[in-house]
């Protein structure tokens, strides 16, 4: 099969495209054929293998996983033989977790992880930016925030992968909603029912007497202490970038101080249950994706520089 490989950290030339063998599902395994799937930034951090931290988890010197890739959607071509909830030709969509992978044409996944039928009302594409911007987005106000009805949040980098779903998601649990974006992508955000947009080009947020229950950065642009003053007493502060300063900060706010800095590594959370609610959410019209564009296998390169630009609406999808 074919599949984009990586074996040194560096810039998008260490990207090949490879024939490599084609897995074969253990017993509780489905066998799935992508049809589709995403970049994101932890694509292309993981592939630089900066910041630092990355590599304790994937290799200091090299990567141990030599491919990338964890969303994956697309068609079951074969289900081992004590897989119950999949057949073959189920449509599906879901994460890979750490196991990556997904940038090839054919995935393995076991049939009680992060899979679920695919929503009807969704491309391939579009589903498989479910589980990396939704699933992402609902631990942190869900679960982290615990986030309520009528409070205020700001998400900043809120036209991205994952601040459209946080958007979409804030909203439905009832708070008010102030989405962060350049001038171009004001009216997506506010489309997807931002109650105010601030244009980041002409004003800073910090610098208003505004503040916010919830501030939640989906793009790692800011700090905790840039953000905290904007914060209420109590006010908590979610970033969902893996920085040293987030987890110092972690150590330090849960011990002192009200106002709290939070990190999550969201991807040990997600469970095939959360990924069925959101399911339920596209299907009745509560949530969608934001497709950017979509890119061939082949140009996989220039995919991966469209995301580290950082100025894309939603999602950039691998097509097979």
């Amino acid at each position: 099969m074919k599949a984009i490989v990586y074996h040194n950290y560096g810039s998008t030339d260490v990207l090949e495209l490879k024939e490599v063998p084609k897995p074969i599902p253990k017993n509780n395994e489905v066998l799935i054929r992508i049809h589709e799937t995403i970049i994101t930034p932890t694509d292309c951090v993981t592939r630089k293998g900066t910041p630092f931290i990355i590599r304790f988890f994937n290799g200091l010197l090299k990567p141990k996983n030599p491919m990338l890739g964890a969303y994956p959607a697309g068609e079951i071509e074969a289900v081992g033989k004590d897989v119950k909830r999949f057949k073959k030709g189920d449509q599906v969509f879901g994460s890979t977790g750490t196991g990556l992978g997904a940038h090839a044409e054919y995935k393995c996944l076991p049939e009680e992880g992060v899979l679920a039928i695919k929503p009807v009302n969704m491309t391939f594409g579009e589903a498989a930016a479910v589980p990396y911007g939704a699933l992402t987005a609902l631990i942190f106000l869900r679960d982290k925030a615990n986030l309520q009805k009528e409070q205020k949040i700001l998400i900043n980098g809120a036209s991205g992968g994952v601040g459209t779903f946080a958007i979409q998601l804030a909203k439905y649990y009832g708070a008010e909603v102030t989405g962060v974006c350049s001038t171009s992508n004001k009216e997506l955000v506010k489309s997807l029912g931002a109650d105010k947009v601030i244009d980041y080009t002409k004003e800073d947020f910090t610098k208003t007497d505004q503040t916010y229950d919830i501030i939640f950065d989906a793009v790692g642009k800011s700090s905790f202490s840039h953000c905290k003053k904007s914060l209420k007493q109590k006010g908590i502060y979610l970033l969902t970038v893996p920085t040293l300063s987030i987890m110092l900060q972690m150590l330090w706010t849960s011990r002192f101080g009200s106002k709290k800095a939070m990190f999550a590594a969201t991807s040990f959370a997600w469970s095939q249950k959360d990924l069925n609610f959101l399911k339920e959410l596209v299907e009745s019209g509560k949530i969608k994706s934001i497709i950017d564009r979509r890119y061939p296998l082949e140009q996989i390169a220039e995919a991966h520089i469209a995301v580290e630009k950082r100025h894309k609406k939603g999602n950039i999808v691998i097509t097979f």
